[in-house]
């Protein structure tokens, strides 16, 4: 692969860390993953990265949970996201309900391997340890069978003999021996060697120990290793070696031969374990390898360890609830750049392309079931090469032609509308947290009642005093949008100014028309979703409760109907459906609030330039609890590492005591010279990273992968352009007096490593331009029947003037040209069919490169 290709993802994606994983839950979790694997192609060495990608929807609820024995039957309950054992996300709790309802959104990358991706269902304990009541785990080789399926999932009893995680390497062999007495025996032969990715036990690195046995039906040998402290990865290298007995017949001319009865019977079992000092040990796993399959030849492996065998059996299955999710698993093997360039540019040429349903973006678009399946890579692949406002602007033109009234414009799920929204959602992520994230803040951290509708009012409820409340609130929310025109980002400025003259175009005696086609995207599509789903764009970390919900929801209603006040009709009272609404909505019938919008739109649909001020507050990045390293002391024990609340602008990383409270440190952005990961070995803990911004680095500690991949991520965008950074660093600490890297003395010794992170780049969008590629190549591939049926329809309609089938073979595409599109599916399907050599080379060898037993195919169960 060409060394200066681009490693960075999806948009602020992290260039240093390639993830695993793409998942998004509702419970969504969003993540994504790559190795890189090779083959030979034409006599060239290609590089594949492995990018996978997983949509899992919890649809927000679980059912008929276990209830209390007791007379309150009703539990507080939370559910956990996990990989294997590592909890990387936890949803809010849900008060007094067997039914909860979570309907939360999480995005997540996962930079590293995992068996399982599972959910955990607490119930909530306020004086003690908070009860698992089930769970649902799926293997990461089975997610593709639910795939696109809405599926209720029984929970599973959760039992500590079945949780397991972690891969360990043995080397097995059966000698022969001649005793004393001249008789021969066989002895045999365990070297365990290392164990890998062994699970956190309570948030920290295990203490693990194995036990070897040879089980038989009257014999159980067992022996033990050394305890290795603090790590998920122990080394031990260590032999043991058990006595087979064999008959005295055996004498020292005896050929050895393996008798089939008594080997049948005898198996080696290593089991893992935690060691618990003062308390009981914890089951880690274990394996089981029968002693038939040996040989005089040496036996290696690595084995994935496995539950108990009695392990997760209960009777009582089917009585714990039951968990929805929705799961759609894909896998993208993404060649160099070189390998896209016909299909990238053909994408490319498609805002130029008349008329523009005849283009290779708009026909992804057609052929996909899904149109945000297409929608997604097409909006990031000509966002990175500046192509987003011409086709924008050439598929809303399309739309209109279809637009036979004002009020309707821009109103459907069309690919116009979709390309839009997702480019709002990118471009416009930090233009949303400077704008709405600290009123949506004082909304859900100390909330006022403003419930209106009569029906839902509580006995003693004061309506009055809650439409004030509500009233305070839509002031706040609409006074900050209306003043954020100077935040608005260039790009949506630059598309809302196309969307406004082609709206003024296709009515023009509308004098309105041309504000509603902005305010239908910019209030109601962006500002308004914002408010009522703030932890959909990460302005809020949970789904806000019940109460809040609703004040959110009635706020949101309000800002779309003043948002689209900017049309000057006064008939918008009939857009409320509810009377309450409407009585309330009298409220702002006012001249301001119809300038405020009008002079808002026009400022954000204008070309002009906009000077940011000098004096713009900083913008927030990230927040949340982590655990510092003492800098410049001597290292004692656990008290070396202090838990603190840091906080990520775009000006400064600090740290504090306690949240809000003042910060202890603070690290100018700019003087940050790179941000990386730091090796396990270090201070034997888990997901930690260093920020270099001096003579003596800062250590961080995160509580799981996805934390420490996030801020490693946020880090290095926002310091990417900084003019000093370095290009190599120590991926490890200096202790006792040494790297212990590289074993150099002196702690200002050169860094012995090259960083990660790249070359500089735009901090607010990263995109992997040849990633996007090769998932709309996985696209076509998979449509490839619908496109062959396009060509057909477009072959029968230039020969026949007309289709000449049944209209439902043609009536779901849009062909305006008929020789145009056939011109563009021809060279779409035969780039697809080059596209696909490299590929099915790639998968043959990636099926046999991987040896069984290998550490990137350990053996599953027991050998046979």
């Amino acid at each position: 692969m060409n060394q200066q290709r681009s490693c960075s993802q999806f948009p602020l994606a992290p260039q240093l860390c390639i993830p695993e994983l793409y998942c998004l839950a509702l419970v969504r979790s969003l993540a994504s993953a790559k190795d890189t694997p090779f083959i030979l192609v034409a006599g060239n060495l290609i590089f594949f990265l492995c990018l996978k990608l997983l949509h899992c929807l919890l649809t927000g609820e679980a059912k008929n949970l276990v209830p209390y024995s007791g007379p309150n039957k009703m539990r507080d309950c939370f559910c956990t996201i996990n990989l294997d054992q590592e909890e990387v996300f936890r949803t809010q709790v849900v008060e007094k309900s067997l039914s909860p309802f979570f309907g939360e959104e999480f995005y997540f990358e996962i930079p590293r391997t995992f068996q399982c991706l599972s959910f955990y269902i607490y119930d909530k304990s306020v004086l003690q340890r908070d009860l698992r009541i089930g769970k649902v785990a799926i293997k990461k080789e089975d997610l593709c069978k639910y795939t696109s399926k809405e599926t209720w999932f029984l929970l599973q009893p959760v039992d500590s003999n079945s949780e397991v995680q972690g891969k360990v390497h043995l080397e097995l062999k059966l000698n022969e021996l001649i005793t004393d007495n001249g008789s021969v025996c066989q002895q045999l032969v365990v070297h365990i060697k290392e164990c890998h990715g062994l699970p956190l036990v309570n948030g920290q690195n295990c203490d693990p120990y194995a036990t070897v046995s040879l089980m038989g039906p009257s014999r159980n040998d067992q022996k033990k290793t050394k305890v290795k402290k603090k790590t998920s990865n122990p080394q031990f290298n260590e032999t043991f070696y058990f006595e087979v007995t064999r008959s005295s017949s055996y004498t020292k001319k005896s050929q050895f031969q393996v008798e089939e009865e008594d080997i049948e019977k005898l198996e080696v079992r290593i089991d893992l374990w935690n060691n618990g000092n003062l308390v009981q040990d914890v089951f880690l796993g274990e394996i089981k390898v029968p002693v038939k399959v040996l040989g005089n030849d040496s036996f290696q492996a690595w084995y994935l360890l496995q539950p108990r065998e009695n392990g997760n059996k209960s009777s009582k299955t089917d009585d714990l609830g039951s968990l929805r999710l929705n799961v759609c698993y894909t896998e993208d093997y993404v060649l160099p750049s070189e390998y896209y360039a016909s299909l990238r540019n053909l994408l490319l040429k498609s805002p130029d392309v008349q008329p523009v349903s005849a283009s290779a973006a708009y026909i992804l678009g057609e052929v996909c079931r899904d149109k945000y399946d297409a929608v997604l890579p097409l909006v990031r692949l000509l966002l990175h090469h500046q192509k987003i406002v011409p086709f924008v602007t050439a598929v809303a033109e399309l739309d209109l032609k279809d637009t036979q009234e004002v009020n309707t414009i821009f109103r459907g799920n069309t690919l116009a509308t979709r390309c839009l929204d997702e480019m709002m959602k990118i471009v416009g992520k930090h233009y949303l947290k400077v704008t709405l994230k600290p009123v949506l803040d004082e909304i859900c951290e100390s909330p006022k009642p403003c419930e209106i509708d009569p029906i839902k009012l509580k006995e003693g409820d004061n309506v009055e005093v809650h439409k004030e409340n509500l009233r305070y609130y839509v002031d706040k929310v609409f006074s900050t949008i209306v003043q954020s025109s100077i935040s608005c980002p260039t790009l949506m400025c630059d598309v809302f100014y196309s969307l406004r003259h082609l709206a003024a175009k296709r009515f023009p005696n509308d004098p309105h028309v041309q504000y509603s086609a902005v305010s239908s995207f910019v209030f109601l599509r962006f500002f308004a979703v914002a408010v009522v789903s703030p932890h959909t764009f990460h302005l809020r970390p949970h789904h806000p409760d019940a109460q809040t919900s609703r004040t959110l929801t009635l706020i949101s209603k309000t800002i779309q109907t003043l948002g689209s006040w900017g049309s000057l009709s006064k008939s918008k009272l009939s857009s409320f459906k509810e009377t309450f609404m409407c009585e309330f909505f009298k409220m702002f019938q006012e001249e301001k609030f119809t300038e405020a919008v009008q002079k808002f739109l026009d400022e954000v649909s204008s070309t002009e330039s906009k000077e940011p001020s000098g004096m713009s507050e900083p913008v927030h990045l990230k927040e949340g609890e982590m655990y510092k390293r003492a800098q410049g002391r001597t290292r004692i024990g656990k008290k070396n590492f202090k838990k603190r609340w840091f906080c990520l602008t775009s000006r400064e990383l600090t740290y504090h005591k306690q949240r809000d409270k003042e910060p202890i440190y603070n690290i100018p952005i700019k003087n940050i010279l790179t941000v990386e990961k730091l090796e396990e070995s270090a201070f034997n803990r888990k997901n930690m990273f260093q920020v270099i911004y001096g003579e003596k680095p800062l250590y961080i500690q995160a509580n799981n992968c996805v934390e420490a991949s996030e801020w490693i991520e946020a880090l290095c965008r926002v310091s990417r352009c900084n003019q000093k950074r370095l290009s190599v660093y120590h991926p490890s600490a200096f202790l006792n007096g040494n790297w212990l890297c590289c074993k150099a003395t002196t702690e200002n010794t050169k860094g012995c490593t090259p960083c990660t992170a790249g070359v500089p780049a735009d901090i607010q969008i990263e995109i992997d331009g040849d990633r996007e590629t090769e998932r709309i190549y996985s696209l076509f591939a998979i449509n490839m029947p619908k496109l062959q049926k396009m060509e057909e329809a477009c072959g029968s309609i230039a020969v026949y003037q007309g289709p000449q089938k049944e209209l439902d073979d043609y009536s779901n595409f849009t062909i305006e040209d008929s020789v145009a599109t056939f011109q563009t599916l021809q060279q779409i399907i035969a780039i697809v069919e080059k596209l696909n050599e490299p590929h099915e080379k790639y998968r043959k060898k990636r099926s046999s490169s991987a040896k069984y037993g290998s550490e990137e195919n350990p053996i599953v169960g027991k050998v046979s």
